[in-house]
């Protein structure tokens, strides 16, 4: 029995020792140990978030991109923005996970879309356009549009896009950074 025990904390002790080099690695807030439900919701979104820039990283590796790496871990994890990919037509070849949270779709459901499905009746023209001549222009653009979620309900939409170009300098893919906003 005795023996038993030793062996259970040893691996207890393996696997404290293992989880704490493991949060080492990560760059977490301190944990608030009297609301494990908040910090568990957070820990998921940073796992999801950290999913996402591995995802991306190997979008960018396959289409070359020639581009900053670092803005995607900094645009997704640090300041929570959702991710919206499309290939050089507009279609949507990747969405991050927490675009859930801002419109109740679900990254598959978009995939092979493209963006406008987002806009509705009351979507501003002249926004659109902007939008438009920018992606034409392929200069990045910054913009605030009125979009639908799942459900039909409204939301402004911030939207920070701008091409992504290959090694060649072709465009292959444009990348949007959007949040939602009051």
């Amino acid at each position: 029995m005795l023996r038993k025990r030793r062996v259970f904390m040893t691996n207890l002790l393996n696997y404290d020792n293992a989880l704490h080099k493991f949060y080492k690695t990560l760059k977490l807030t301190s944990l608030p140990i009297s609301s494990w439900d908040f910090y568990s919701t957070f820990f998921d979104n940073h796992c999801k978030s950290s999913s996402d820039v591995k995802a991306l990283l190997q979008l960018a590796k396959n289409n070359a991109w020639v581009f900053n790496e670092a803005v995607l871990e900094q645009e997704l994890i640090d300041k929570e923005h959702t991710i919206v990919v499309t290939d050089a037509e507009l279609r949507i070849v990747y969405a991050s996970q927490n675009i859930w949270e801002m419109n109740r779709y679900h990254p598959e459901e978009i995939i092979g879309q493209q963006p406008k499905m987002f806009q509705g009746e009351k979507t501003c023209k002249t926004a659109l356009k902007v939008i438009s001549n920018a992606v034409k222009k392929k200069e990045p653009f910054e913009a605030t549009i009125l979009n639908y979620r799942k459900d039909g309900s409204t939301y402004n939409c911030w939207i920070h896009g701008q091409p992504l170009f290959n090694k060649e300098g072709e465009v292959v893919n444009f990348i949007a950074f959007e949040r939602e906003v009051a």
